[in-house]
């Protein structure tokens, strides 16, 4: 009788925490970025028909509070970035002069003004599935809410003046754009001339040639640098399963930093050959790519300008370019500013020559099934031109490859469910007594010739699989905004037909934990099915708590995405199925007693 206790207080625990914690934080979480993306969806609208001031005369006042020369020996530190009350970023981009980037995929400009890389846009990417929905923002410019830019510079050795955040660079077109290269220039008055030459590609990756040209009658000395900075702590989902914040690949290794963990540390160096470094979102990436035949340092950092959270991800050459009097040197970087699409890293990875640069997407422990999984589901995607449809036929494929373990795990609990009788018998008969008890069940089983672990071990075997495709539905971009049939027109957002308002029609604002759509109840009502045919529990209270199981599911999957809800769906159902074929050829009920 304590077992049932403790099993029916540890069920009603586990309901308590889940509830809370979607009431508490869960529901509070998901309205400030629901807010946040409504403001920024606000703002993008409104500054869209406006458009960023393309032109390369200055047409604003100096900005204030730039930063002066780096120190020598280190790179920039993050600058003090905030905006004014009521600044937006259409007003921060009119402040600079700019030059306009003209990218197929990628849109923008680049300030002239510290020659950075600050206001970059997804043209094919929207904020939301809305009509008229702005497209999505990544780089902002200083002053900006929520600066966000890369920059690419030089670290002095000794007295040499390099440019820095208050340098105006000369431009020598009018904007960048794949057929057409831009040269940035300025001249230190030194006889030295630093030169950046911006190439960007009919995606989302740009190339930086980093020149420096000694005109003067001594050797010059400097460390390329590039850096990119982040002002504000993002919203993260905050699932185990998924990283968003600092990442890099160094030495072949990926190294992964929580946005919190930077902020109690020092700064985090590593050196490296080859790799990359940046700062990922979910679905959308900013990094850094060094020479990768060239050694550097590559650094993590945390700073409060303005107190004010900053994060930067930066590297800088190990060993100085030493310029001889009338010579020229120069290191090519890369930078990419896009979204996380798995082909396009791939391809990057060969072409580029990029380290592990499809560890971009978080696939996890289990790389070596993840990412199979992602290019069959996107085969299919391909073929039947529906995400949703191609998510049911690889949960048929992985199905049917596990039948026959499912199978022998279902013949084994048929064999445990004819011996419960039994072993009801040895329960009564040694209850007060646990040691003999277990030797009689384990006498019992060797009779029987049956294994009570081998039930389980199949179903094991299976849940590296299932794990994996769950996270290839959940961390790749390839679903987002992609729709279904009905009512599902976003297959990474939680069903919209809550039943609480009555499918909109209750104009009421309830719970989060109440949101529950349509999918999840069917979710619920497949896994109850499932649990009906399973073999029941000897004592009847275990029983009624496992059958009372498809409702806490049901409410723990009603803000996950529908596409994973769907695929959970479908995955009982045809488990129900199997189950029932398998059971009904060996005459196990399958009504429940």
């Amino acid at each position: 009788m304590s077992d049932q206790r403790n099993l029916i207080i540890a069920i009603g625990l586990s309901l308590a925490i889940l509830l809370g914690f979607q009431f508490f934080f869960e529901a509070p979480r998901q309205e400030r970025m629901q807010r946040l993306a409504e403001q920024q969806a606000a703002e993008q609208a409104k500054e869209a028909s406006q458009g960023p001031d393309g032109s390369l005369i200055p047409t604003a006042p100096a900005q204030s509070g730039a930063p002066g020369a780096p120190t020598t020996g280190s790179i920039p530190g993050a600058p003090a970035m905030h905006a004014a009350p009521g600044a937006t970023r259409n007003a921060a981009l009119k402040r600079l002069p700019r030059v306009p980037v003209n990218g197929a995929r990628l849109g923008g400009s680049i300030a002239l003004k510290g020659g950075r890389i600050d206001d970059l846009t997804l043209l094919d990417y929207k904020t939301t599935i809305d009509d008229g929905s702005p497209a999505v923002t990544l780089f902002s410019p200083q002053d900006a809410p929520r600066p966000y830019f890369g920059q690419f510079g030089w670290i002095p050795i000794g007295e040499l003046k390099v440019p820095d955040s208050k340098t105006v660079w000369q431009a020598d077109h009018p904007s960048v754009q794949p057929s057409r290269p831009l040269t940035l220039s300025w001249d230190n008055g030194q006889g030295v001339r630093f030169i950046q030459v911006i190439e960007i590609d009919d995606n989302f990756m740009m190339t930086v040639t980093q020149r420096v040209e000694n005109s003067s009658t001594q050797a010059i000395s400097t460390h390329p640098y590039g850096r990119i900075a982040r002002t504000h702590t993002p919203d993260t989902l905050g699932f185990y399963i998924l990283h968003e914040g600092p990442l890099a690949v160094f030495n072949d290794t990926l190294k992964e930093v929580d946005y919190d963990d930077l902020q109690e540390g020092p700064a985090d160096a590593t050196k490296s050959t080859g790799g990359w470094i940046g700062i990922t979102d979910k679905y959308w990436l900013a990094a850094l790519i060094p020479d990768q035949k060239e050694p550097y340092t590559g650094t993590f950092r945390y700073s409060q300008p303005n107190k004010q959270d900053t994060y930067q991800a930066d590297f800088m050459t190990q060993a100085p370019q030493v310029i001889a009097p009338g010579a020229t040197a120069q290191t090519v970087s890369h930078i990419f500013v896009g979204a996380k699409e798995v082909n396009l890293l791939d391809r990057y990875e060969v072409q580029l020559g990029i380290a592990r640069f499809d560890l971009a997407v978080d696939f996890g422990w289990f790389y070596f099934l993840t990412k199979p999984l992602f290019f069959v589901l996107d085969y299919f995607f391909k073929m039947l031109g529906n995400f949703g449809l191609a998510i049911l036929l690889l949960t048929v494929c992985v199905k049917a490859i596990f039948f026959p373990l499912a199978n022998k795990s279902y013949k084994s609990m048929s064999k445990m469910k004819a011996l419960q009788p039994e072993m009801t018998k040895l329960k009564e008969r040694h209850g007060g007594d646990r040691t003999k008890m277990n030797q009689e069940m384990m006498a019992l089983y060797k009779k029987e010739k049956v294994n009570p672990a081998s039930g389980c071990l199949p179903i094991m075997l299976q849940i590296p699989v299932f794990f994996a495709l769950y996270k290839v539905m959940f961390v790749t971009i390839e679903m987002r905004h992609q729709p279904f049939f009905g009512w599902i027109h976003d297959l990474s957002a939680p069903d919209p037909m809550y039943l609480v308002t009555l499918f909109g029609a209750i104009p009421w604002d309830p719970p989060q934990f109440l949101l529950i759509g349509i999918w999840p109840v069917f979710m619920g009502i497949s896994m109850y099915a499932q649990q009906l045919l399973n073999p029941q529990p000897a004592d009847p209270v275990q029983a009624k708590i496992f059958l009372f199981m498809p409702l806490f599911f049901t409410f723990l999957l009603g803000s996950f995405p529908a596409g994973l809800v769907i695929y959970w769906t479908w995955n009982n159902l045809l488990s129900v199925t199997q189950q029932y074929i398998i059971m009904k050829r060996m005459g196990v009920p399958i009504k429940p007693k």
